[in-house]
């Protein structure tokens, strides 16, 4: 299903706010994890909406602390568990972690925590490329109709939605267009109908 927004999608947050969100969310990490030495504390963005929030975390983190910690991103395509029921190909991004996870606190940054089925998805991807001795994650948004036990440790807002409806974020550095918050029929209440 198309997750381009059309003119009729309730726009429920504009650039300010999410902006806002990111040093709130940026702070909170800069908080709990103050004495991590440098060299252990790493950002993973989940393709595609967590890469542009953990660009922007890194950025403030950097504007707040100083410290420029270590990015990377990761695809979770072939990890997630519908990926045999899918009608079409799925679109497969690059993961590029350079630097060794192993003994790293790791925070895993995706832009919205829906289901949490991403997230599992991600934990499963994380342990090809070593072991973590932490792993946290950061989202902008919570859906709050999580369908497996993940929670956020970071996260910036909780928006509850009917079921009916999923959350998105139209990130700048990928659409070219303002940040904004919209929301769009779920494909999965739609297909039971």
């Amino acid at each position: 299903m198309d997750s381009t927004p059309r003119e009729d999608s309730p726009r429920l947050m504009e650039a300010p706010e999410i902006a806002s969100l990111v040093r709130e969310i940026a702070a909170k990490v800069c908080k709990e994890n103050r004495n991590a030495a440098e060299e252990s504390l790493v950002l993973i963005g989940i393709q595609r909406g967590g890469v542009p929030l953990a660009e922007r975390l890194v950025r403030e983190i950097q504007n707040q602390t100083g410290r420029l910690l270590p990015f990377g991103t990761l695809d979770i395509t072939m990890y997630r568990d519908d990926i045999g029921m899918r009608k079409t190909l799925p679109m497969i991004f690059e993961t590029r972690i350079p630097f060794d996870i192993n003994g790293k606190t790791i925070i895993l940054v995706d832009d919205i925590l829906q289901t949490g089925r991403s997230i599992r998805a991600a934990l499963d991807a994380i342990t090809y490329y070593g072991r973590p001795a932490i792993v946290r994650l950061a989202a902008l948004l919570d859906r709050g109709q999580l369908e497996f036990p993940i929670r956020g440790d970071y996260v910036g807002r909780l928006i509850e939605l009917s079921p009916d409806r999923r959350l998105r974020v139209n990130w700048s550095e990928i659409t070219g267009k303002e940040d904004y918050v919209y929301s769009i029929p779920n494909p999965k209440i739609r297909a039971s109908l």
